[in-house]
C-alpha cells in the first residue's frame, strides 16, 4: 500500500502512538464516569487491548464508545425514572448524607410538612423534628450508620405552620463499594390520627368521661403500683368518700345538674391541700383518694375533715346552688390489708358504718366494723339460701274500723323461718336484702303469695277486704314494677280493687315525674295507693296533695308514745287534719293499748292496726277470724292462735 507524501514542515506522529494517546483519554473518561455514576461499573475493560496494539485499534475504540454511550444514556434513564418515581410516590420519602442533611425528600413529604425543596435540601433532618425526637434521634442515628437500617421509629414532625405529625419512621442504608455510608432512604408513615383514637381508646378504657379522673380500673392498677412500691415502713390511707342522698339530687334536678355536681367534687377532690397520690372515680357518686401515711392512722382524721367540708361548700347552677354532704370510709395499709382488693373492701365497710351513724362523717376500719361486715355477708347468704329453701312466710295482721267495729283490710307481713334462729321479722334482715337487691325477688314472691292467698278469700266475706302490701324503693324503680303487679292480678285472679299498693314517703318524692307516672297506672288499674310510715320521711302537704293517694298510714313509732307525749300527739293530730283536709283516709299503726284507741278516736281516727285488736295472723286464723266478724277492742280474738309478735 503506498502512502501519500506528507506536506513539508509537518510533523508526522505515528498512528500506533495515536490511538495510544486516544486510549489513556478514555481510561480517564471512563473512571471519571465511574465515580459520577454513584459506583456503577461500566463494562470496558475487553476493549482495552486494542486501543493499545497499534492502528488497527480504530474499529475497536469505534466499538467501544458506542457500547459506553449507550450504557451511560440508560444510566441516566434510570437515575431519571428513580427521581420521578421518589418525589411522585405518594408517601413521606426522605434521603440524608453521613452528615445528616437532607439530599432529596418526595413531593409528599413537602405537602405534608408544608415547605418547599429548596426550604429543606441540605438542612439536617432533626430540624424538622420536635424535641423529643431530636434527643431519641441522637440515639438512634448512630446505630443506623453502623447497623445501616431502623424500623418503626416513633418521630414527632413540625410543620412549618408549628402544627405536628406522629410518623412511624422506618430506613435502609446505601454503602459504596467499600462498605462506607452514602446516604439513606426512609419512609415516614403518618400515624397521627391512629395514634389519637389509640389515645381516645385508652382514655375511655382508663378514665373517667365525666370527671377526667382515673376509673375503677385504673385506680386497682395505680394502687397495686403504689402498695408494690411501698417499703417496711411506709404507709397508706384509702379513702372512700361517697355523695349523701346524691340519687335524689340527680332525679329531682335533672342529670346536667348531678353531672356538674359531680365534675365541682372532683375538682375539689383534685385540689386538695394536702395532695393525693390518686384520685378516682369508681362509679356513680364514689370517689377514692390514696395518701402516703408517713405517721399513725388518725392523722389523717384533718385531711378527710378537710376533704368533707369542701364537699359541702355549695355548688352554684344557674340561679339556684345544689349542695351535698359525703361520708368517707378510711383502711390502711399495712394494719388494715396488704392488698389492693381487701383494703377496698375494709374502706368500703367503714363507710357503711360512717353512713349509718348519720352521715356527714367519716370512719375508720375496724375488727369490730369488720365482724359487723362478716355477719352481714353471712345474712346475705343466708336470704339467698332462704328464697331457695321456701324459708320465708307471710303473717296477716288486721286492719279495723273502730266505728264500724269489723275488719276492713289486712297487711301481709314477711316473716322469715330461720334454720337456726327460729322465726325472725323483717327488722332483722330488710335492710340487707335492699343493699344486696335481694329486696326485688323477696317482694315479687311476697305479692304473689299475698294474692294467691286473698284471692281465695274473695267467694266470702274477704270479698270486700283490701289487701295491703308494701313495696320496697328497689321494687318501685325497677321498669317492670307496674306490668308485674298487673301480671300477678291477672295469675292469681285477685280483683285490682282489693290491693292497696304501699310506699314510703322517701320513694315518690325522688322523682316526681316518674313517680307521678307510675303512680297513675296503677290508679288506671284499680289498686288502691296508700303511704306507709308517714311523718318519718319528708311530710310535705305541697308534694302529697299532687299524687294520687287514697290513704295515709301513721307510722307507729309516733302512736306508740300517745297520748302521754305532747309532741307525738302534736304530730298525730297535724296528720290527721291535714289528711281531712286533703279527703284522705288514715290509718293509725301500732295501737296497743285503750289509751292510744280512744286519742285516736276522738281525733277522728277511724281506722287502726295493732296489738290492740290481733297480732300478724296465719291464713288460716286470719279466714276464721273474718268468719266469726267478732273482736275484743281491749285484747285477742276468741279462738285465734296468734304467731310470734314482731315488734322490731
Amino acid at each position: 500500500m503506498v502512502r501519500p507524501p506528507m506536506e513539508s514542515g509537518k510533523k508526522i506522529i505515528a498512528p500506533s502512538l495515536l490511538w495510544m494517546v486516544i486510549g489513556a483519554a478514555a481510561l480517564a473518561l471512563l473512571s471519571t464516569l465511574q465515580k459520577l455514576h454513584l459506583g456503577v461499573s461500566l463494562h470496558w475493560s475487553g476493549y482495552l487491548l486494542p486501543l493499545l496494539v497499534g492502528a488497527g485499534g480504530g474499529l475497536a475504540m469505534y466499538r467501544f464508545f458506542l457500547r459506553e454511550r449507550r450504557q451511560f444514556a440508560a444510566l441516566v434513564q434510570s437515575e431519571e425514572r428513580y427521581r420521578t418515581l421518589y418525589r411522585k410516590t405518594p408517601v413521606m420519602l426522605h434521603s440524608i448524607d453521613r452528615l445528616g442533611r437532607i439530599i432529596e425528600v418526595s413531593d409528599h413529604w413537602l405537602t405534608v410538612l408544608g415547605y418547599g425543596r429548596d426550604e429543606v435540601i441540605g438542612r439536617p433532618l432533626v430540624d424538622f423534628f420536635c424535641d423529643d425526637s431530636r434527643r431519641l434521634a441522637a440515639e438512634v442515628l448512630p446505630r443506623f450508620y453502623s447497623v445501616g437500617n431502623v424500623h418503626d421509629i416513633p418521630y414527632c414532625f413540625v410543620r412549618k405552620d408549628g402544627s405536628q405529625i406522629e410518623v412511624l419512621l422506618s430506613a435502609v442504608s446505601e454503602r459504596d463499594n467499600r462498605g462506607s455510608f452514602r446516604r439513606s432512604l426512609a419512609v415516614a408513615i403518618d400515624v397521627t390520627e391512629y395514634n389519637a383514637k389509640a389515645r381516645e381508646i385508652e382514655r375511655l378504657a382508663f378514665f373517667d368521661v365525666l370527671t377526667g379522673l382515673p376509673n375503677r380500673f385504673l385506680f386497682k392498677r395505680l394502687f397495686d403500683q403504689s402498695l408494690a412500691a411501698a417499703g417496711e415502713g411506709r404507709g397508706l390511707a384509702l379513702v372512700l368518700l361517697d355523695l349523701d342522698r346524691f340519687k335524689g339530687i340527680n332525679e329531682n334536678h335533672g342529670h346536667q345538674e348531678g353531672d356538674a355536681l359531680l365534675q365541682a367534687v372532683a375538682e375539689r377532690l383534685r385540689s386538695t391541700e394536702v395532695a393525693a397520690l390518686v384520685v378516682a372515680r369508681l362509679a356513680g357518686d364514689e370517689f377514692a383518694l390514696l395518701f402516703e401515711l408517713p405517721g399513725e392512722s388518725r392523722d389523717l382524721e384533718p385531711t378527710v375533715r378537710a376533704l368533707l367540708d369542701a364537699v359541702a361548700r355549695p355548688v352554684n347552677f344557674g340561679p339556684r346552688d345544689l349542695k351535698t354532704t359525703a361520708s368517707a370510709g378510711i383502711a390502711c395499709f399495712p394494719q388494715d390489708g396488704g392488698d389492693a382488693s381487701t383494703l377496698l373492701r375494709h374502706a368500703d365497710s367503714a363507710l357503711a358504718t360512717a353512713k349509718a351513724t348519720g352521715r356527714n362523717t367519716f370512719s375508720f376500719f375496724s375488727r369490730e366494723i369488720q365482724q359487723q361486715a362478716q355477719a352481714q355477708q353471712r345474712l346475705e347468704g343466708a336470704l339467698r339460701r332462704a328464697l331457695d329453701n321456701d324459708e320465708f312466710f307471710l303473717a296477716y295482721q288486721p286492719q279495723i274500723d273502730s266505728d264500724a267495729a269489723r275488719i276492713v283490710g289486712v297487711e301481709a307481713l314477711l316473716r322469715w323461718n330461720h334454720p337456726e334462729l327460729g322465726i325472725i321479722g323483717p327488722g332483722r334482715f330488710i335492710e340487707v336484702a335492699e343493699e344486696s337487691g335481694l329486696i326485688v325477688p323477696i317482694g315479687a314472691w311476697v305479692l304473689r303469695q299475698a294474692c294467691t292467698t286473698a284471692a281465695g278469700w274473695q267467694q266470702g266475706r274477704a270479698g270486700g277486704v283490701r289487701l295491703a302490701v308494701n313495696f320496697s324503693p328497689h321494687q318501685f324503680k325497677q321498669p317492670d314494677f307496674v306490668a308485674n303487679i298487673e301480671a300477678v292480678l291477672a295469675e292469681t285472679g285477685l280483683d285490682p280493687r282489693c290491693l292497696e299498693v304501699e310506699l314510703t314517703e322517701g320513694i315518690v318524692m325522688e322523682n316526681t315525674e316518674a313517680t307521678l307516672m307510675t303512680l297513675a297506672d296503677l290508679k288506671v288499674m284499680g289498686v288502691h295507693l296508700a303511704v306507709d310510715d308517714f311523718g318519718t320521711g319528708y311530710s310535705s302537704l305541697s308534694y302529697l296533695k299532687h299524687f294520687p293517694f287514697d290513704r295515709v298510714k301513721i307510722a307507729q313509732e309516733f302512736v306508740r308514745d300517745i297520748p302521754g307525749d305532747s309532741d307525738s300527739a302534736a304530730i298525730v293530730v297535724a296528720i290527721l287534719g291535714m289528711a281531712a283536709s286533703l279527703g284522705l283516709a288514715v290509718v293509725a299503726e301500732g295501737v296497743e293499748n285503750a289509751e292510744q284507741l280512744a286519742f285516736l278516736r276522738q281525733h277522728g281516727c277511724r281506722e287502726m292496726q295493732g296489738f290492740c285488736f290481733a297480732p300478724p295472723l296465719s291464713p288460716e286464723d286470719f279466714q276464721r277470724l273474718l268468719a266469726s266478724d267478732t273482736f275484743a277492742a281491749a285484747g285477742r280474738f276468741a279462738g285465734c292462735a296468734p304467731l310470734p309478735p314482731d315488734r322490731a
